[in-house]
């Protein structure tokens, strides 16, 4: 079941990633984004969803799993098959870059499963397909070689470090442009409502600066400059 209220949820769709690492840092969280993690295309959807995680081990050959591959043994494709619809499926790899962490068939299922988007440490192959699915998906890099050789799935559904920041099975994931933060679940609705408060603040910030105002007695915000901030939600009716 989702910590996330709809209404909070649906902030979290428009809210900046950028924003979003600023109300955590004010609520004493600072490891909060996989440093290196981007989007394959900036136009991508942006991304919202709790996360569902898978971690790798290094391949060692008296233990690989190589020969389940394509069968329900193998951990590794049958997370694509149980992440829930809604999720984001995050992998730790340990920024693994010599064999890629999925493809783009792989990726595909978790659409066609309507899950919300997929996040790994290491990198894709078939980034160009993968780019044509119109679907989130953030990596380290490119990675064209299979995997093969170099990562086994070991554990689903556990506390990982994805580029050495930790994610635990339901923090809400959220992804844009920018790049990825991780939300712990028990503070996701706080930050979904203070992120669309900051931004809501920020909005009119940008239009006073535009208008000539300085910055100096604006960011941060002042008595001076809330009260002005009130006034320009009245004349908007005040919708939050």
């Amino acid at each position: 079941m989702s910590v996330l209220t709809a209404k909070n949820r649906e902030r979290l769709r428009l809210v900046s990633v950028s924003t979003l690492t600023t109300c955590l840092y004010r609520a004493g969280i600072t490891r909060v984004c996989p440093v290196g993690i981007a989007p394959l295309a900036r136009t991508q959807p942006r991304m919202v969803g709790e996360a569902y995680t898978l971690r790798f081990v290094p391949m060692r050959e008296d233990t690989s799993d190589a020969a389940s591959y394509g069968t329900p043994a193998n951990l590794h494709q049958r997370a694509f098959e149980e992440c829930p619809a809604g999720h984001v499926l995050v992998m730790d790899t340990r920024n693994e870059l010599r064999g890629c962490s999925c493809g783009d068939l792989l990726i595909g299922r978790l659409k066609a499963r309507g899950c919300a988007g997929i996040v790994t440490d290491g990198g894709f192959r078939d980034t160009p397909d993968i780019v044509a699915l119109d679907f989130p998906a953030y990596q380290r890099q490119a990675v064209p070689p299979p995997s093969f050789g170099y990562l086994q799935a070991a554990e689903a559904q556990v506390p990982i470090g994805c580029a050495d920041i930790a994610v635990y099975p339901g923090d809400v994931v959220v992804g844009d442009a920018d790049g990825i933060v991780i939300i712990p679940a028990r503070l996701a609705n706080q930050i979904a409502q203070q992120a669309w408060e900051q931004t809501e603040y920020e909005t009119f910030a940008s239009e006073e600066v535009a208008r000539g105002r300085s910055v100096i007695g604006l960011y941060p915000p002042t008595d001076a400059s809330r009260a002005d901030f009130d006034a320009w939600k009245k004349g908007r009716g005040g919708v939050t």
